[in-house]
């Protein structure tokens, strides 16, 4: 899988090391054998990924700096604050543990655009990579200070004395993944009470990285039985956050985004950038402020131009993805798992009593197997049947007076994905449902 989010694939299948060594090499000449910042999650294939890159990086004639294994968005913030031309975070994020990946990242720490996508692509397909002689290839250098770096970030956007004295119960799941000891470790210095489950960097994934509902259920049992105010279930890179009520129940991963634009925005109103694919909840959180919300089509880096554009004061996606600008423009969970503690903290609410506060709505998920080379004319039907004010920046979107439906390709795995929303679950499985059967027909006859 080769899109906006990075190029993914399943390890011993397609993701092998010949393509990994090409695609290091096709980085370094794009980064003109610049310096490039390397981090990793905890995935057991990390290792062997991490060195095949090296090997293209290092032919390329690239310093290396690794900063071992980390978060994405904590290697992503070492690339500017290391003066790297370029960056590679190795994860599969939410993908399952079989899959592994390369994210690659400009001299901002923010994701390539498409274009630039483009031209990386075209250097590795053209196969002209630059190959450097004995006396031009360097040592690889390790920093570890990524997530110390991060931490510091975060905790400057939260009142740390109140949040000591308030001494919040948290349980928190990170999925075995590379977000574990920043989530423990911030739980400690601003003194909440901490219960974890899955936080060992291990690389073992005892429950799918993605931080959905049906996951995240030993998480929603910790909760009630240890009492806490709340839990943080993240995906296996820590750039996603889902949120847990103190009833135990799942919020989710669309309210983390929500809270955190309502909180944000009652200290400081301003524009807001999200994806096609976010709820509308977002939409009348801003208008609560009279704030204006940005869309664009989904992929982190979509959302994070606009915020550059724009002057956003907060974005990200309704995956729970929060980005705030002032700690770096791309999705944290570390920074959306602090954010939404000192909402708490300000408002003196629990989680149930905030959520209770936002507009209703629900959302349906649902998705179809689907290779990419019948995607284009599947849109292009429903584009043209399905109804509704159609936009096609991002597959098709199709915005009803009640509700929405987006059919979309997915850019990490061949599937086409149909989200949809509406003021209730009946209506939203309903409108999801129609407009899957209508991709499952268009993609038979396309076969």
């Amino acid at each position: 899988m080769i899109g906006v989010s990075g190029v993914r694939g399943v390890v011993g299948d397609n993701l092998t090391p010949e393509l990994l060594v090409n695609l290091g090499q096709a980085f370094g000449t794009w980064v003109e054998s610049g310096k490039v910042v390397v981090g990793r999650d905890t995935r057991t294939s990390g290792d062997m990924v991490k060195h095949a890159v090296f090997s293209g990086l290092l032919s390329a004639g690239c310093r290396i700096v690794d900063v071992g294994v980390c978060g994405t968005p904590s290697a992503a913030m070492m690339i500017k604050e290391l003066g790297a031309d370029g960056g590679i975070v190795i994860s599969a994020s939410h993908n399952p543990i079989e899959w592994n990946a390369l994210k690659f990242f400009r001299d901002d720490g923010v994701y390539l655009t498409q274009e630039q996508g483009r031209e990386l692509l075209d250097i590795y397909y053209g196969g002209d990579s630059r190959k450097v002689g004995y006396d031009k290839l360097h040592a690889v250098e390790f920093d570890d200070r990524a997530n110390e770096n991060h931490l510091s970030r975060v905790m400057k956007l939260v009142d740390v004395p109140a949040l000591k004295r308030r001494k919040f119960r948290v349980a928190v799941d990170c999925c075995n993944g590379a977000g574990s000891p920043l989530a423990l470790e911030f739980m400690d210095r601003v003194g909440c009470v901490a219960s974890s489950i899955y936080c060992d960097l291990n690389g073992l994934f005892l429950r799918n990285p993605e931080p959905t509902r049906k996951n995240v259920v030993k998480l929603l049992d910790v909760v009630k039985s240890h009492g806490a105010d709340i839990g943080f279930a993240q995906d296996a890179d820590a750039d996603r956050i889902a949120v847990i009520s103190e009833k135990g129940e799942y919020v989710g991963e669309d309210y983390s985004l929500a809270f955190v634009a309502k909180y944000i925005l009652s200290h400081n109103p301003g524009p807001v950038a999200t994806n096609l694919s976010t709820t509308r909840m977002l939409d009348d959180v801003a208008h609560e402020y009279g704030c204006e919300v940005i869309r664009t089509p989904v992929g982190e880096v979509n959302v994070a131009e606009a915020m550059i554009k724009s002057g956003a004061v907060v974005g990200g996606e309704g995956n729970g993805g929060v980005i705030d600008p002032r700690v770096h423009y791309g999705r944290d969970a570390l920074a959306g798992m602090a954010l939404i503690l000192q909402y708490m903290l300000e408002t003196g609410k629990t989680v149930s009593q905030l959520a209770a506060e936002m507009p209703v709505y629900h959302m349906s998920k649902q998705k179809v197997e689907c290779s990419r080379r019948r995607v284009a004319p599947v849109l292009r039907r429903i584009a043209e049947e399905g109804g509704g004010k159609v936009d096609t920046r991002d597959g098709v979107k199709l915005d009803f007076e009640s509700g929405w439906v987006h059919v979309r390709p997915s850019n990490t795995e061949p599937i086409v994905r149909v989200y949809s929303e509406a003021e209730t679950q009946a209506e939203a499985d309903a409108l999801a449902d129609r407009y899957r059967e209508m991709v499952e027909k268009l993609v038979e006859d396309e076969r």
